[in-house]
């Protein structure tokens, strides 16, 4: 079961996967609604998936109205039609719901992508994996680290696989076929800027500080923002508030509305191409990061930690939290060409689902 749009990037190879198998079968199933605007066709396309057969139908924004909702939609699903294991991916308030219902059911129960932790009990997406972790049958893990933890709290290495990381499956599976989006850009000669985190994006004047700062080291090379939504908007109205603040006195932050180029979001293949080709990644999103690894492109993270922790320790993740300071200094390595080197961790070899679909067969 996915429950919001990038789920959808981790399902496509497992339905491959599931397919090439024989007496396996299927059924794709939607927290949201048919009509969800974020579910475009280009994203099914991209991804040469099919659109889920079942669409649960809650669109809420109350974590709480989700989680009762899907779990009641959900049961009724279980209830016209049976399965033998049902996989939850991720982590949010929908993944818990259909979590708790398989098991009170006494279906079996596979996480996708389990063992993460931020160890902030605070954020409710914590409390999420928790549940998810604690309920499964079947914890695949993407990395060493999620591997121990999911271990040491089930107690029972026998339900933990460290199977890799699944985004890599669908990056593999994609890269010849990643497209140029219609930007007047040069590889390598531009950043990327993707904001995803509802607590950056409700602390504007923090964020205004970062934009400021991103300016400030980049000595004019232009930063390509892809936005989805909510931050298309924030990031928007900062910038043109920073930018008429500006206007009447010499400061370099006169030209962030030039520098920083806001795009509406791109499709799945064209983004690939775009983080790709990038000099570098200024991100808030663990799923970029991970991206930004795979391609050997350094990674900036807005944030102080990160679930998959081997992004920083193998790849070419750096984590500066929100300090615009720290931002800085970072960024002057990265437009400089003088970033760490990377590689790639244990595993992220495009066969993370062919492993899940063995170990749930046998």
């Amino acid at each position: 079961m996915a429950g919001a749009r990038p789920n959808f990037v981790k399902v496509a190879p497992l339905i491959r996967a599931i397919e090439k198998t024989d007496g396996a079968d299927y059924q794709l199933v939607y927290a949201g609604r048919e009509d969800d605007p974020t579910l475009e066709d280009s994203l099914f396309d991209d991804l040469q998936m099919p659109r889920p057969s079942v669409f649960l139908g809650v669109d809420s924004v109350s974590l709480n109205e989700i989680t009762a909702r899907v779990m009641a939609e959900f049961d009724a699903l279980l209830t016209r039609q049976p399965v033998d294991v049902v996989i939850v991916v991720d982590d949010l308030a929908s993944t818990m719901a259909a979590a708790i219902v398989t098991k009170k059911r006494g279906i079996r129960l596979a996480h996708l992508v389990a063992g993460t932790r931020s160890f902030d009990m605070n954020m409710p997406k914590e409390v999420n994996r928790l549940v998810i972790d604690a309920l499964s049958d079947y914890l695949f893990t993407a990395g060493v680290k999620s591997n121990s933890v999911a271990t040491r709290e089930q107690g029972d290495a026998d339900n933990t696989y460290l199977v890799g990381n699944i985004l890599m499956d669908t990056l593999r599976y994609n890269y010849q076929r990643f497209r140029k989006p219609q930007i007047d850009v040069e590889p390598g000669k531009y950043l990327v800027f993707t904001l995803n985190r509802k607590a950056l994006m409700a602390d504007e004047e923090k964020l205004a500080q970062l934009l400021r700062a991103m300016v400030e080291a980049t000595d004019g090379l232009p930063i390509i923002a892809p936005l989805r939504g909510k931050a298309y908007e924030i990031v928007e109205s900062i910038i043109n508030n920073l930018t008429s603040q500006t206007s009447n006195r010499k400061s370099q932050t006169s030209n962030l509305k030039s520098q920083i180029s806001i795009h509406k979001s791109l499709s799945y293949l064209e983004f690939g191409w775009l983080t790709s080709q990038a000099r570098g990644i200024i991100t808030d999103s663990g799923n970029v990061a991970e991206e930004a690894t795979f391609n050997h492109v350094p990674c900036i993270t807005l944030n102080s930690y990160t679930e998959h922790q081997e992004t920083v320790t193998i790849g070419s993740n750096v984590l500066v939290g929100e300090d615009p300071q720290k931002l800085r200094e970072a960024l002057a390595l990265m437009v400089a060409g003088k970033w760490k080197e990377s590689a790639l961790p244990d595993r992220w070899d495009g066969r993370t689902a062919e492993r899940i679909v063995s170990i749930l067969l046998k």
